[in-house]
């Protein structure tokens, strides 16, 4: 049970769900209201990005087939001014579909038909990572590259990098414990505390967003390292940029 003060916390928390079938948008409304979060939805792509700005939700639950403006040009809009965790819906089980709505910035994504109550889950989840709940106050250094895991900022030669709160997770993760080889579940596993069937090699297009954001690549890795057939791991700070 929430105490008082984490009821008012939960309840400062806004869900925009753009979904134009009606019972999925009724249904999730129910269950995440239940869950004392407000809730707006929508159901046309054209009115994503007003309502996006008015509400100024925490967290936008995004269908990848909507009318007028689909999602992924929805999230893309939404990516350009804000991150704002995205959690994408689609009908659609092809990994092509799947990975582009990652690549655009979306933070996880949900194929239907799903369970509302895993939905809850996710939401829940992505919302603690993005205000900080899976860090400890402090402050992660590795060459021109600093974490204000408080502030939930991060730093690249003194300039902002805008990371998704996905890559922001991903990048602590390693940072904290450099050298360690991640295979993909275990970085699930320490960002969201559990693992979800099926996402696990998503996990490569944030890494591949992130590295982009570093300005490094796979065969140019200066901080992130590819281990093949295993995973990722974060160079040691006495590793040179070589």
């Amino acid at each position: 049970m929430l105490d008082e003060g984490a009821w008012r916390n939960h309840l400062a928390e806004k869900i925009l769900i753009v979904e134009d079938e009606g019972n999925i948008a009724r249904t999730l409304r129910l269950y995440l209201e239940q869950a004392k979060y407000q809730v707006v939805t929508i159901s046309d792509g054209a009115l994503a990005m007003p309502a996006f700005r008015k509400e100024k939700p925490s967290l936008v639950i995004l269908d990848l087939m909507l009318p007028n403006v689909d999602g992924l040009e929805v999230c893309r809009k939404i990516r350009s001014e804000s991150i704002t965790p995205i959690i994408m819906l689609t009908a659609r089980s092809e990994e092509v579909d799947k990975l582009l709505g990652l690549e655009i910035g979306a933070d996880d994504y949900i194929t239907k038909p799903f369970s509302p109550r895993e939905v809850v889950a996710r939401v829940k989840v992505i919302l603690r990572r993005s205000s900080g709940g899976f860090t400890s106050s402090t402050t992660l250094r590795s060459g021109e590259i600093v974490l204000d895991l408080d502030g939930h900022r991060a730093l690249m030669s003194g300039d902002n990098l805008e990371l998704t709160p996905m890559e922001f997770q991903i990048l602590a993760a390693m940072m904290r414990m450099p050298g360690r080889v991640f295979t993909r579940m275990q970085l699930l596993e320490e960002i969201e505390g559990e693992a979800y069937e099926g996402y696990e090699r998503a996990i490569d297009q944030h890494v591949k967003n992130l590295r982009l954001k570093l300005g490094e690549s796979a065969r140019d890795p200066r901080y992130i390292h590819t281990v093949f057939g295993v995973g990722y791991r974060f160079r040691y700070e006495d590793e040179t940029d070589a």
